[in-house]
């Protein structure tokens, strides 16, 4: 998990890859994008985390990962208040980076 410290709020990025043996020779990119939230009970003081605002984002690549296509991006990735073309292109890029990563 990649990770932004944000006081007790960390979002992070949970990544998986798959590929698909058949004639395109598919691969996709798994994202589930989260904000893992700590609570401190007032009582017994107890720490609990958990994950809220998660969301699952895919990029699939038919070109053995030179390029990717998003799925749907509900999500406001670069915190500029909006949901457009910016936000799919940097989740297309994590996608094509983490890619090459798994498979230099």
């Amino acid at each position: 998990m990649t990770s932004v410290y944000r006081s007790r709020d960390i979002r992070g990025v949970f990544l998986d890859r798959m590929v698909i043996n058949g004639p395109q020779h598919e691969i996709m990119i798994t994202m589930q994008l989260a904000t893992k939230q700590e609570r401190v009970d007032p009582v017994t003081h107890e720490k609990t985390e958990s994950l809220a605002d998660s969301k699952v984002v895919t990029a699939i690549s038919r070109d053995r990962g030179k390029t990717f296509r998003m799925g749907p991006v509900e999500t406001d990735i670069d915190g500029d208040g909006d949901i457009d073309a910016k936000d799919t292109a940097k989740l297309a890029a994590l996608a094509k980076a983490y890619n090459s990563i798994l498979n230099p």
